[in-house]
């Protein structure tokens, strides 16, 4: 019999014709000392089933027991780790974990509880900021108090929801060797809820999918020996085909064709010239040097002097080509992106884009920001069209909305265009954001961290929705991204940036697979993993 066991558990929410059945007939046996990871798309009821580990939840059906007894509620033994920090802002990081203490060991003596909050603190690397308070940390600093606190209670089981989803990729990957290292040192049984298929298989012993119905999917062994370095991974076997497998089914069970095709784009020709319905994918011609990016520079004052953020950025891009851009935070990625769109002041150089200057924003040039910035009261059709509108100033009415319903079903919201964006997933306004860009049938399609936003799986859902609609326009693209996966699915080309200030292009590679791409087709191909080692040798060196 394992530590913590659930027996055919269920578990809805409301009544009626408004009940929600979140988890249906869930069996799961945790081993003690087992490092166990829950793996699913957002929706799929994680939390959910963390919550009733935690005792934060009861069960509609069914029972959750630890330790043979059933969990009525909260308890020492089972610390739990949020995604949100839930830090104290008054206290300092010293405080925030006493306050665990003095709840879980009233009878310590104050030396020994010091000794113990100080032990933690050390632990998580945090002595040199212990009386720091939240708002001076970092977010991956707050995480890493939220850790101490969690293992300042000394609970038998760790239960981590998605606790390094609010990070950046470096940070995330740092924390979690973190807290493979403490479960390591102490063999503490550990569930973790993610949905990150590569910080799955770097962390368990064992991974088991939970499916969109609520159910329990496939179970995976991870018998990788550990340590496991994140490089090394890329040339191990053993990884990529676990990586493989557990990305197949995920994809399988996760992301269905949303996509119809019952709607045509209507003979109308843009305000900016690009041929009528791009019907033909702008006729395959490819024209040298299309957009062009000249000794680009980008200097801000500052009050000790001009200070140089990009510097001798230069680029030629061909007609229909799809570049990646990517590199650290802070290494002028996004900087570029906004002066291609005109929203941002070159200091010196240029750009030029079909020959001509670029000045100020235009049409000509559609963004997609990490942030879909809709108007949260409109529909999705009314936010959509107000682009359109605009570019297609001489077709009828009727035309113009043929155009944006076309993108909003190519993207998978056919049944979705009058609902309000403010009634939306992040993903699906997502979705809006990447139709209404295309609905303007734009010369040069920018993107900056389109999917930053989304979880690792709704990420990829998306991914595929961009290449299905960017394969039947091949509009010039730029897409920011830190995302190296990502970098290598969508691009013919990936420009890799040194580290700012002064950031310049310090690697080209050069992305010869074959297209239309998905990723399972990619996972399995024998080029992949070394564009991937590639770009990851160029990113490691920047560290």
């Amino acid at each position: 019999m394992g530590i913590l066991q659930f027996n055919n558990v269920s578990k809805s929410f409301g009544t009626g014709t408004h009940q929600a059945d979140v988890l249906k007939g869930i069996d799961l046996d945790v081993a003690e000392g087992e490092f166990l990871v829950i793996l699913g798309f957002s929706g799929t009821g994680k939390t959910t089933l963390i919550n009733l580990m935690a005792g934060l939840d009861q069960p509609s059906s069914g029972s959750v027991t630890y330790r043979g007894e059933p969990i009525s509620g909260p308890g020492p033994e089972r610390g739990v780790i949020f995604q949100s920090y839930s830090l104290m802002p008054w206290l300092t990081v010293t405080g925030n974990v006493r306050l665990a203490v003095d709840t879980v060991f009233p009878g310590l003596s104050a030396a020994e509880k010091a000794e113990k909050v100080a032990h933690y603190v050390n632990m998580v690397g945090l002595s040199h900021a212990a009386t720091r308070r939240p708002a001076e940390l970092s977010g991956g600093m707050r995480q890493r108090v939220n850790v101490a606190r969690a293992l300042a209670m000394n609970p038998e089981i760790l239960l981590l929801d998605e606790p390094l989803s609010a990070l950046d990729a470096l940070t995330r990957a740092n924390l979690a060797d973190e807290i493979e290292h403490i479960w390591d040192a102490d063999k503490k049984t550990c569930v973790l809820i993610t949905n990150d298929v590569d910080e799955a298989i770097i962390l368990a012993d064992r991974i088991i999918a939970l499916n969109p119905d609520g159910t329990l999917g496939q179970e995976f062994k991870v018998r990788i020996p550990r340590p496991r370095d994140r490089i090394e991974m890329n040339t191990n076997e053993a990884f990529k085909g676990l990586r493989a497998e557990v990305t197949k089914y995920l994809m399988d069970v996760g992301i269905e064709a949303r996509v119809e095709g019952t709607r045509h784009l209507p003979d109308v020709t843009p305000i900016h010239g690009v041929p009528a319905a791009v019907k033909d994918a702008q006729k395959g011609l490819i024209d040298d040097r299309f957009l062009d990016f000249s000794q680009l520079h980008k200097i801000y004052p500052t009050p000790k002097g001009p200070l140089t953020v990009v510097e001798d950025f230069d680029l030629k891009i061909d007609r229909g080509e799809f570049i990646s851009l990517i590199g650290h935070s802070g290494c002028g990625k996004s900087t570029v992106l906004t002066m291609a769109a005109g929203l941002n002041g070159i200091s010196k150089g240029a750009i030029k884009l079909d020959g001509r200057h670029v000045e100020g924003a235009d049409p000509e040039r559609a963004v997609v920001f990490q942030s879909p910035n809709l108007f949260p009261w409109l529909s999705a059709r009314e936010n959509c069209a107000i682009g359109v509108d605009k570019v297609y100033p001489n077709a009828s009415q009727p035309e113009r909305q043929e155009v944006v319903e076309y993108y909003l079903e190519r993207v998978g919201l056919a049944d979705a265009m009058d609902k309000p964006a403010q009634d939306m997933s992040n993903g699906m306004q997502q979705r809006v954001g990447i139709a209404r860009a295309f609905a303007l049938s734009p010369k040069l399609l920018l993107l900056d961290e389109p999917f930053g936003m989304l979880d690792s799986l709704t990420r990829w859902e998306l991914q595929e929705v961009l290449m299905e609609v960017w394969s039947r326009t091949k509009v010039t693209a730029i897409c920011v991204t830190h995302d190296v996966d990502e970098a290598i699915l969508l691009a013919d080309r990936v420009v890799m940036m040194t580290n700012g200030p002064q950031a310049t292009i310090g690697k080209i590679t050069k992305v010869d697979l074959p297209r239309p791409r998905t990723r399972k087709a990619l996972l399995e191909h024998q080029d992949y993993y070394a564009y991937r080692q590639e770009v990851l040798d160029f990113l490691v060196l920047r560290v």
